[in-house]
């Protein structure tokens, strides 16, 4: 009988490339559309839900753009397309710390104008009491 002094790697080092490909692929759909926000700090910031995720985001970043649903929008726009939504829809606002306040009162402003009071805004929790 034949004794086997080795082991061939190969078909083992093809599979490992090919998770690492899926991993990869994967990896980079999840990271893409994300909107670079710092958000502020507050207390009582709750962790995000899953429903969270299925409401209608607009985005300020630091340079006080305007993002709807991940596309960027000017105010009046905004207004426009707010029409369109039915006052039942969630909002979800992520707005950077560093904004100016009358941005952010201008997208709350068009909201209640709109009827959609039915908003959260996104903080998270700080380490101060």
């Amino acid at each position: 009988m034949k004794r086997f002094d080795q082991i061939n790697v190969i078909p083992f080092i093809d599979i490992m490339l090919v998770l690492l490909a899926i991993v990869l692929t994967t990896a980079t759909f999840i990271s893409q559309g994300l909107i670079e926000v710092n958000l502020p700090e507050a207390s009582s910031a709750e962790p995000l839900q899953e429903t969270d995720l299925k409401n209608l985001e607009i985005t300020i970043n630091s340079d006080n753009e305007i993002f709807l649903a991940g596309k960027r929008v000017d105010p009046q726009n905004l207004s426009q397309a707010l029409q369109k939504i039915q006052a039942e829809r969630p909002v979800t606002l992520r707005v950077d710390k560093q904004v100016m306040f009358k941005h952010f009162v201008k997208v709350i402003d068009l909201l209640k104008r709109n009827n959609l009071e039915q908003f959260s805004i996104v903080t998270i929790e700080s380490n101060e009491q």
